[in-house]
C-alpha cells in the first residue's frame, strides 16, 4: 500500500516519472499483423488483449510496482506477474511484429491466474506491454483499467475500483456463441477449417462513420446474403464494458426503405436508431439491456466489436468468436477502421473480400444518410448496389461470360453434320431398335427420302412439320428428314391427350403430322392432315429432283419446337435453331470423348429435350443408337438387359429413373458397360450414387451431373461426381459449358457474388430464339445484359455461384416443380382446374409420400366450390382435366376444401392445406374388410396386396386402383421389382397398365402361376 500510496502522490504532484507517464500518450499503438492461417481455439474465443507501445527508456520496476497495485485492487487477479523478453530486432522489424502478435493470440488457459501481463523489449529499447486475459474473468473494462495504471500511474486507479465494482457484478460468460451456425453461402474449404483468414474494410473517412454505421452496413449484407429480411447479429460492445453480446435483429421487411428499416435489439422490445447526423466520433448513450445468451443459439454468423480507445491496440478475440467476425476500432483522428475475420472452412476468401466491399458501400450509403453530408440525394438500399462495377465484371467472366474456350468452329445444321458423318462412316450401323438396324447410309436415305415426300407436300425452310410416332427407328428417320427438308421438326407425344395434341397443332400452324398410319391414333385436328410415314417414304417426287432442298439452308434455322409446361394453362413452345445443337456437341463431345466407338440409348421421350442430347449427341460422332421402346423403359429389368446385350457406353438418365436402374444394378451385380452416366432433367440428390460407387469404380464409368433448361438447349453446366461428393452431399452442377454462361441475380436483374444466392441467368451459345407465338413472354424471360449486352435466359432457378465459377442448383423461385424429369407449372394445373364451372378456386402442391425418395412424389390438388360450399363431383373435374393435361400432370388426388388458406402476404398457405383425400375420389377411406378381399384371398392374394400396400404406403383393398392411390411409373417398376424379389409370377409393365386395379391385377397373377 505504501508504494501506491506514494505513486499517487507524485502523480498528484506531477511528478510521476512511470516509464511511460510523459509519451506513452502520443506514442502510437501501430498495427499488429494479420493472424491469417493460425489456428481457431475455444480459449481463444474466449480470450483477449492488449498491446500498447512504450517508449524508450522503460522503467521495468516501476511496472512491477503498478500491476502489484493493479493486484492489491481487484483480488481475483491475484497471482498475476509481470514477464519480461528480450526480442531481437528493433521494433519496426517484421520479426519483432510477429512475435507480438504470438503472444497476443496465445491465451491464457484455464488455469487459477486469469491475466497474463508481457512486456516484449526490442534492441532500440522500445517495448511492447501485452495483456492477455480471459474475457469471461477479466471484461475489456477491467483490461483497459489494469494498462491506465500500469502506464498512466495513480491517475487511473479510480478507474480500476470503478471497472472492478462493475466487472463483479457481471461475470457470465455471455459471449460464449456456443455451436457454429451452418452457413451455407460462405463456401469454404472444409480442409481448412479452423485456420484464420482475415481482411480490412476500407471505410470512407470523417466522423460519420462509426460502430453503428458499420453495425448497420453488415446487418443489412448479411440480409442480402442470407436472402432474408430478418438476420441475427451478435454485437460484443467493448465501448461501455458490457461482457454479454447483444442480439440484435434487424428487420428489413421493405428493402426500399432505406435508413428506416426498423431494427431491434435483444426481444425486439426495444428500437435502437439510426446514426445521428454527425454523429460517430463520440460515444453513444448505453444500450437497454440485452437478454441472457443463449448457448449454442443459431446466430447470424457476424459480430461486431468496437473501441474508442486510440493508445492501444484492442484485440477483442483472440480468434473469431463466429466464422465471421468483423472488428471495429475508432482512431484519434475520429476515422473508423475495422477488420473481418473468417474461419477458412466456413468462409471463402474471395466471399469474404466481396462481403467486406458490400459492406464498405453501404457504410457510405448510411454516412452520407445519417451524417446530412448533402453530398448527393439519399439512395435507398434497393439503389445500393451489391457488387461493384469491376467485381461485376470479374464475377460475369468467373460464370463464363467472354471466355475464349468456346466454340471456335463456325455455325452449322444438324442435317448438314449427319450427312459429313454418314459419307465417312456409311456401312457403321447408326440405329438400332426391336425390328432390326439401320446403317449410316440406310439411314441417310431413308431420312432423304422422307424430306422429298415433305418437300412435294409443300414443306419449305421454316416450315414446322409434326411428328407423332412411337419411338423407334422411324422416329429418328422423321425427325432427321424434317430436318433434311428445311423445316423443323414438333414431337408430340402420342400419349398426349388429344385436347393437348390439338392445342400445339394450332399454336405451331401445323399443316402436316407424321404418323405412324391410319391407326395410329392421333386425334383429327382441324386444317391439320395426318400423313403416314410409309407414304413419305415412297415419293412421287425423285429426291434428286431439281427444285428439292435447292435452299441449302442456315444454322440460324429452327431445328424444333419443343413445348413445355405453361403458367397460363396452356404448354408453351420453345424454338431452338440448329446452331444451338452443333454449338451443344462442340462444347462436349472433347471433354467426354465421344466418338464412333459409343453406344447411346434413346430412352427419353422426343418430346422431352433429354432427347435432343441423346439422338444427335449419338449420331452427330458417329455412334450408335439404340432405341428403347416404351414398354421395355417402363421395365427396368429388360432395360438392365438391353444394356448389357448392346453394350451401352454413354448413358442417360433423369435421377428418378437411375434409382430404380441402381436398385436392379445391385441385385444383378452383373457387367455393366457404360463408361459415361449422364444425369439431367431435374436435380440430383447425390446420396443415390453410394451404393453405385461401391460396385462401379469412378475410374471406369465417369458420373457427370449437367443442368439445363429446354430454353438453353438441353445443357448448361456439367459437373464430374465422385464419391467424395457423395460423403458431403454436394448439390453442384459444375461451371458453364464451353460457350454458356451463367450468373446469379437479384430481383431486379443485378448480379450478386459467389455465395449469395438468386436467380440463375444462362447466356451464350445455347439460348433459344423465342416463345413461339408470345412475344410479351419472350421479353420478360429472354432480356439483355446491360453489363455485357449479351441475350440472356432468366431460368426461374435458383442457385448460387462459387469463387471458382461452379454453380449449386438450389430449387426454383417459382410453382414449376420437376417430376420424374418432366417440367411442371403447378400454375397450368390450377388454371386447367379453374375452368370447370364448378371450381370457383384451386391450389395443387408436390409431395413426396417418403421424404427423399422422388419415387413417392405426387400432385395432390385442392378445390372451392364456385357455389358456396356446395359438393362438387371431384372424379368428373379430374377426368376433364385428364383430358388437357398429360398424365405425368394430372393430379393424383383432388380434395374439396372449404377455401384456400393464405399466407400473410395472400399465398396459398401449402402447410395449411390438409391430408388429401386419397383412392377414389370424394370417397373417404376405410378399413379393409373381409368384403373387400378379391376371390381366392389368401397367401398369393395377401402377397400382391402387401407389396402394394408398401409401395403406396398405404392400405390396398381389392377395388382399389393403383393410380388413384398416387401411383405412378416408377412405382410400378418398384412393385414389379419387390414381386421378382419374392417369387412371385412376372408380370410386364404393359400388362400392369391394363390392369391397375388391385383385384384384376390378382387375378392376372393368379393367371400367371397357374
Amino acid at each position: 500500500m505504501a508504494t501506491a500510496a506514494k505513486r499517487r502522490s507524485a502523480s498528484a504532484e506531477g511528478q510521476d516519472r512511470s516509464p511511460t507517464a510523459s509519451t506513452a500518450s502520443t506514442a502510437e499503438p501501430g498495427h499488429l499483423p494479420s493472424p491469417s492461417g493460425r489456428p481457431i481455439t475455444d480459449l481463444g474465443r474466449s480470450g483477449h488483449a492488449l498491446v500498447l507501445r512504450l517508449p524508450a527508456p522503460v522503467d521495468t520496476a516501476a511496472l512491477h510496482h503498478a500491476l502489484a497495485e493493479a493486484v492489491e485492487r481487484w483480488p481475483a487477479l491475484r497471482g498475476a506477474r509481470l514477464w519480461e523478453t528480450r526480442v531481437p530486432g528493433e521494433y519496426a522489424a517484421a520479426a519483432a511484429r510477429d512475435r507480438a502478435l504470438r503472444e497476443a493470440l496465445r491465451p491464457v488457459g484455464c488455469g487459477r491466474v486469469p491475466l497474463r501481463t508481457l512486456l516484449l523489449r526490442y534492441e532500440d529499447e522500445f517495448a511492447d506491454l501485452l495483456l492477455v486475459a480471459d474475457r469471461g474473468r477479466v471484461p475489456q473494462a477491467v483490461l483497459n483499467a489494469v494498462a491506465d495504471l500500469l502506464v498512466y500511474g495513480a491517475t487511473a486507479a479510480d478507474a480500476l475500483a470503478g471497472a472492478h465494482a462493475d466487472a463483479h457484478a457481471d461475470t457470465d460468460r455471455g459471449d460464449d456463441p456456443g455451436a457454429a451456425p451452418l452457413v451455407p453461402w460462405g463456401l469454404g474449404d472444409p480442409g481448412r477449417a479452423g485456420l484464420i483468414g482475415t481482411r480490412s474494410l476500407h471505410l470512407p473517412g470523417g466522423p460519420e462513420v462509426d460502430g453503428q454505421v458499420l453495425l448497420a452496413a453488415v446487418a443489412h449484407t448479411l440480409a442480402r446474403y442470407s436472402g432474408t429480411g430478418t438476420v441475427g447479429v451478435g454485437r460484443l460492445d467493448t465501448v461501455h464494458g458490457s461482457t454479454r453480446p447483444e442480439v440484435l435483429h434487424i428487420t428489413d421487411t421493405d428493402a426500399d426503405t432505406g435508413v428506416d428499416t426498423d431494427t431491434h435489439t435483444g426481444t425486439e422490445a426495444e428500437t435502437a436508431q439510426e446514426p445521428p447526423p454527425g454523429g460517430g466520433g463520440g460515444p453513444h448513450p448505453p444500450p437497454p439491456p440485452p437478454p441472457p445468451a443463449r448457448a449454442g443459439a443459431p446466430l447470424t454468423p457476424a459480430r461486431v466489436l468496437h473501441t474508442a480507445r486510440a493508445d492501444r491496440h484492442y484485440l477483442p478475440c483472440q480468434a473469431p468468436l463466429f466464422p465471421l467476425t468483423v472488428f471495429g476500432r475508432e482512431g484519434k483522428d475520429g476515422t473508423y477502421e475495422a477488420e473481418c475475420w473468417f474461419d477458412e472452412g466456413t468462409f471463402a476468401p474471395r466471399v469474404v473480400e466481396l462481403f467486406c466491399a458490400s459492406v464498405e458501400r453501404l457504410a457510405v450509403h448510411f454516412a452520407e444518410v445519417g451524417g446530412g453530408t448533402g453530398k448527393a440525394p439519399a439512395l435507398s438500399l434497393t439503389d445500393v448496389p451489391f457488387v461493384g462495377p469491376k467485381d461485376t465484371g470479374q464475377i460475369l467472366r468467373l460464370g463464363g461470360a467472354d471466355r475464349t474456350d468456346g466454340p471456335l468452329v463456325p455455325p452449322r445444321r444438324i442435317d448438314t453434320i449427319f450427312s459429313e458423318v454418314a459419307d465417312q462412316r456409311p456401312d457403321a450401323v447408326a440405329l438400332v431398335d426391336d425390328t432390326g438396324q439401320l446403317t449410316y447410309r440406310q439411314l441417310n436415305e431413308r431420312a432423304e427420302r422422307v424430306a422429298a415426300g415433305l418437300y412435294a407436300l409443300g414443306v419449305r425452310r421454316g416450315t414446322r412439320v409434326g411428328v407423332f410416332l412411337d419411338r423407334d427407328a422411324s422416329l429418328v428417320v422423321a425427325l432427321l428428314g424434317v430436318l433434311k427438308a428445311g423445316g423443323a421438326y414438333v414431337p408430340i407425344d402420342v400419349n398426349y391427350p388429344a385436347e393437348r395434341v390439338g392445342y400445339i397443332c394450332e399454336n405451331a400452324s401445323l399443316a402436316h403430322v407424321i404418323v405412324r398410319g391410319d391407326d395410329s391414333g392421333f386425334p383429327p385436328v382441324g386444317g391439320v392432315r395426318a400423313v403416314p410415314l410409309g407414304q413419305l417414304s415412297t415419293p412421287a417426287l425423285d429426291p434428286g429432283a431439281d427444285g428439292v432442298r435447292s435452299d441449302p439452308g442456315s444454322a440460324d434455322d429452327d431445328a424444333y419446337v419443343i413445348y413445355t409446361s405453361g403458367s397460363t394453362g396452356r404448354p408453351k413452345g420453345v424454338v431452338v435453331p440448329h446452331r444451338n445443337v452443333a454449338a451443344l456437341l462442340d462444347a462436349t463431345t472433347a471433354d467426354f470423348g465421344l466418338g464412333p466407338d459409343d453406344v447411346w440409348t434413346l430412352f427419353h421421350s422426343s418430346a422431352f429435350d433429354f432427347s435432343v442430347w441423346e439422338i444427335w449427341g449419338c449420331l452427330l460422332t458417329g455412334g450408335r443408337l439404340v432405341v428403347v421402346s416404351y414398354w421395355v423403359a417402363r421395365d427396368t429389368h429388360a432395360f438392365y438387359r438391353l444394356i448389357a446385350r448392346h453394350g451401352v457406353t454413354v448413358l442417360n438418365q433423369t435421377p428418378s429413373a437411375f434409382a430404380q436402374l441402381a436398385r436392379i444394378d445391385g441385385q444383378e451385380r452383373g457387367a455393366m458397360p457404360v463408361r459415361l452416366l449422364v444425369f439431367g432433367g431435374e436435380s440430383l440428390d447425390v446420396r443415390v450414387l453410394g451404393p453405385w460407387f461401391a460396385r462401379h469404380s469412378p475410374s471406369r464409368c465417369r458420373v457427370v451431373n449437367m443442368f439445363g433448361i429446354t430454353e438453353t438447349t438441353v445443357h448448361v453446366t456439367a459437373r464430374t461426381i465422385t464419391p467424395a461428393d457423395v460423403l458431403k452431399r454436394s448439390r453442384s452442377v459444375g461451371a458453364a459449358l464451353p460457350g454458356w454462361s451463367v450468373s446469379v441475380r437479384d430481383d431486379t436483374g443485378r448480379v450478386l457474388p459467389p455465395g449469395a444466392a438468386g436467380e440463375i441467368y444462362v447466356g451464350g451459345a445455347g439460348v433459344a430464339d423465342r416463345y413461339l407465338g408470345q412475344p410479351e413472354l419472350t421479353a420478360r424471360r429472354f432480356v439483355m445484359d446491360p453489363v455485357t449486352g449479351d441475350r440472356l435466359y432468366r431460368s426461374g432457378d435458383r442457385g448460387r455461384l462459387h469463387p471458382d465459377g461452379t454453380l449449386d442448383h438450389l430449387g426454383r423461385l417459382d410453382s414449376q416443380v420437376k417430376i420424374r424429369g418432366h417440367r411442371i407449372e403447378l400454375d397450368e394445373i390450377r388454371s386447367v382446374l379453374l375452368d370447370d364451372p364448378a371450381v370457383g378456386a384451386a391450389v395443387a402442391v408436390v409431395r413426396e409420400t417418403v421424404p427423399g425418395d422422388p419415387a413417392s412424389s405426387r400432385i395432390d390438388a385442392y378445390v372451392v366450390s364456385a357455389t358456396d360450399g356446395r359438393e362438387v363431383d371431384t372424379r368428373r373435374i379430374l377426368d376433364e382435366a385428364s383430358r388437357i393435361l398429360p398424365d405425368y400432370m394430372t393430379p393424383a388426388t383432388l380434395t374439396q376444401i372449404a377455401s384456400v388458406p393464405l399466407t400473410g402476404n395472400g399465398k396459398p398457405d401449402v402447410a395449411r392445406l390438409p391430408e388429401p383425400v386419397v383412392g377414389h375420389a370424394g370417397r373417404p377411406d376405410r378399413q379393409r374388410t373381409a368384403a373387400d378381399a378379391p376371390d381366392g384371398a389368401g397367401g398369393l392374394a395377401d402377397a400382391v396386396l402387401g407389396v402394394w400396400s408398401r409401395c403406396l404406403r398405404r392400405e390396398v383393398m381389392a377395388d382399389d386402383n393403383f393410380f388413384e392411390l398416387g401411383g405412378n411409373s416408377l412405382l410400378v417398376v418398384r412393385v414389379l421389382s419387390e414381386m421378382r424379389e419374392q417369387g412371385l409370377p412376372g408380370v410386364t409393365p404393359r400388362d400392369f397398365y391394363a390392369n391397375s386395379t388391385a383385384g384384376q391385377f390378382i387375378r392376372l397373377v393368379e393367371q400367371r402361376s397357374s
